[in-house]
């Protein structure tokens, strides 16, 4: 962020950060593929994905406002947090995210201004023994935040085989002179709010659209320890062949999901 840009008024700019990621898991039976679904959904059920956005809207430097959280049956979960980026002391509002009641006012004003929310998707298919677990997170922040703080954080946070991030700044706002500021910050791509040590364990590649501030970013793993994708599998327990059968059959999944199309 530029801090000698003088504005008129309040920031009225919109910063969007989607981020989507797949974690691929090979399970060689229908029983198994439940359990690892079962698994994962336990290991990211509402409450630790709250935990995720609650460090997140610190790391942004936003102020929680309203918390939201909800497991599914059979499986999946989600969170919403309500966020403002100016810290505000008002009766009704705990600014913790250990939140009781806020007032209705509050979450009017900021509902459509900024927020924060996950979703899980656990998905399997018998015939297949690759399983996969998709996470959706949206971080949408108006005035001086921006949530691309967030993004090295967010990328550790799950296991990330594919990385899907879209960032989009929308509105405008206005310098003391009056001239409209269609963004307030310089960004050429994405992968320069990553850290270096993560990019290089990735394929990346760009597709931008400087002129409407829309950016775009998907990121592939590039090696795979296939021990790290056996679920109750030791991979000495498989012979050779098998080892390169499964390598082969998690990086097709791999590339299917990255390119948006199926290969076989």
């Amino acid at each position: 962020m530029n801090e000698k840009l003088k504005l008129y008024g309040f920031n009225n700019l919109t910063k969007t950060l989607s981020f989507n990621i797949y974690d691929i898991c090979y399970a060689k039976s229908q029983r198994e593929q439940q359990d690892y679904i079962k698994y994962i959904d336990e290991q990211y059920n509402s409450d630790r994905l709250t935990k995720i956005l609650c460090d997140v809207t610190e790391m942004i430097g936003a102020t929680v406002l309203n918390i939201s959280k909800q497991d599914y049956e059979p499986q999946g979960a989600s969170a919403t947090l309500l966020i403002s980026d100016e810290h505000r002391v008002s009766s009704g509002i705990d600014e913790s995210c250990n939140m009781g009641t806020v007032e209705k006012e509050s979450i009017a004003g900021h509902l459509d201004k900024s927020h924060l929310t996950v979703h899980t998707y656990p998905e399997f298919h018998p015939d297949n023994a690759i399983t996969t677990f998709r996470v959706d997170i949206d971080v949408s922040t108006c005035g001086k935040i921006t949530p691309l703080k967030s993004l090295n954080y967010l990328i550790g946070s799950f296991d990330s085989d594919i990385i899907t991030i879209d960032y989009k700044v929308r509105g405008f706002t206005r310098d003391e002179q009056g001239k409209k500021l269609f963004i307030d910050h310089n960004i050429t791509s994405i992968q320069d709010y990553i850290a270096k040590e993560t990019l290089d364990r990735y394929d990346a590649v760009d597709v931008n659209v400087y002129q409407s501030n829309i950016f775009h970013t998907k990121m592939m793993i590039k090696e795979i320890f296939l021990q790290n994708y056996l679920f109750n599998t030791d991979t000495y327990e498989l012979a050779p062949k098998r080892r390169l059968e499964i390598n082969d059959a998690l990086r097709r999944e791999m590339i299917e999901i990255f390119s948006g199309q199926n290969v076989f």
